[in-house]
């Protein structure tokens, strides 16, 4: 988006413009921290504080912004992952910024993005956000940048950040460096490939043509003479309307529109293209992702609870539909048979889900999930040491980088040993889950249990058998 009009439509989310009081404060709040955060002795987690209270005071002073990520980078040695597990740490501000995303609060999303980055400068996504959110902001294009790039440190070739610097740089002019970017998308995402391909040449273009403000194509001089000037968007169009069964056109314009997350276009154009396709497979899936998409994109801004449940509805009958359709056109695929057994059994259709899921649970990429899903279905019906033999494969299979499933796996493990009274089986996994994190759902409760069981006697079967 060009300046002017980033410009324009962010007014509605700027700060009030600073008095020179204000400017003053933060200014020496700024220098506090930097004092604080060098020496022999640097406390980083005080100049973390007061450097906070400047980017949120002056969101898009490319000075306090990167004196806050620096800071945080140095306490953690640099080591592009910040603190042990961060992931799994400031979940509550992780998903109030996506909200302030989600309802344009660019202050608020900057303001969350602040406390993920506590435990990691380098968290994709908060910056991410961060990056979007400046951008709304007059002059925010300097701290936009630095967010993505401080993004790209960890790993350089991340398509998703590339594309993303490549529109920012190539809305400041920074013809070259966009270009760049763009050559790593291609490299890295061959799905945007074509669409990366098509980006540099319409940078090209504008490198050749500089007094043009636009990305476009200059395709020639109309009637009145003038040049007449073709966005990436319009050209396919134009391409689409002169050869109405090219399929690859299709798929170019749809991927473009959901790169710019336009998701009722694309499917509109999917749509369109499955109707001149001859019923074509490829097409038929890209538009049902795109519906998938698009109803995603709507739930998230809904407000209203009964209207947003009846879109959730709308949305598991659909992801239904598409799980049950794929599976009959590719009946080997083990990730469909997991999605689809996964559906029955949120449906509670045990017996349904445990046929599929017995299908895909060979399948290396799914087969943790998917024995951890097995458990619970037989859990469901009754077969008591069915399920706990699931849960403890399921443990096994488990990468530790998994935490929610892990933890997920132990705790359904650790519950049902104590219903079925084999109590060193539920220490075992008790232990390890608290380990993990003692405040994982009803741990401290399980535990003292298990300690009044050593004592006292055996469980009710009923309380530790149950859906956990």
């Amino acid at each position: 988006m060009p300046p002017e009009e980033r410009s324009e439509e962010s007014k509605k989310n700027v700060h009030e413009p600073l008095t020179p009081a204000k400017q003053k404060r933060l200014d020496k709040l700024l220098e506090a921290a930097q004092q604080k955060a060098s020496g022999e002795k640097p406390d980083y987690d005080y100049a973390t504080d007061l450097l906070s209270q400047c980017v949120s005071g002056n969101p898009v002073n490319i000075f306090y912004v990167k004196a806050y990520v620096e800071n945080l980078q140095k306490k953690y040695n640099n080591n592009k992952t910040g603190k042990t597990l961060a992931k799994l740490q400031e979940l509550g501000a992780r998903m109030a910024q996506k909200k302030a995303v989600e309802q344009e609060n660019w202050e608020e999303a900057i303001k969350q993005g602040l406390k993920v980055l506590t435990v990691n400068p380098w968290d994709k996504t908060a910056l991410i956000h961060m990056a979007k959110a400046s951008a709304k902001f007059p002059g925010g294009f300097e701290a936009e940048l630095y967010y993505l790039k401080t993004a790209l440190l960890p790993n350089p070739k991340d398509a998703e950040v590339n594309r993303l610097c490549a529109l920012a740089l190539a809305a400041i002019g920074d013809v070259d460096q966009a270009i760049t970017c763009w050559r790593r998308v291609e490299l890295a995402d061959p799905a945007n490939a074509e669409y990366a391909r098509h980006q540099i040449a319409d940078l090209n273009v504008k490198r050749m043509n500089p007094d043009d403000g636009t990305r476009a194509e200059i395709i020639g001089r109309g009637r009145t003479g003038a040049e007449e000037v073709l966005t990436p968007e319009k050209r396919l169009l134009r391409k689409i309307e002169q050869q109405p069964d090219n399929m690859e056109a299709y798929k170019e314009l749809s991927q473009l529109y959901i790169n710019e997350e336009r998701y009722g276009d694309a499917e509109k154009i999917l749509a369109r293209a499955f109707e001149n396709s001859d019923g074509n497979v490829e097409i038929r899936e890209k538009w049902e992702d795109a519906e998938v998409r698009h109803i995603r994109q709507k739930i998230s801004r809904i407000a209203d609870p009964e209207e947003k449940k009846k879109q959730e509805k709308r949305l598991f009958a659909k992801e239904l539909e598409i799980c049950k359709n794929r599976c009959e056109r590719y009946p080997n695929n083990p990730l469909f048979r997991y999605d689809l057994g996964y559906h029955y059994m949120l449906l509670k259709q045990y017996n349904e889900a445990i046929r599929e899921l017995q299908q895909a649970k060979n399948d290396p990429r799914k087969k943790g999930p998917c024995l951890l899903a097995l458990g619970q279905c037989f859990q469901q019906i009754k077969q008591y040491r069915l399920a706990m033999d699931h849960y403890q494969m399921a443990i096994e299979e488990i990468p530790d980088r998994d935490a929610q499933n892990k933890k997920k796996a132990l705790h359904l493990a650790g519950k049902l040993a104590l219903g079925l009274n084999d109590l060193e089986l539920a220490e075992k996994h008790l232990a390890v889950l608290a380990g993990m994190d003692f405040t994982y759902k009803d741990v401290p409760t399980l535990l003292d249990k298990l300690a009044k069981l050593r004592k006292n006697g055996t469980l009710d079967r009923s309380e530790a058998t149950d859906r956990g």
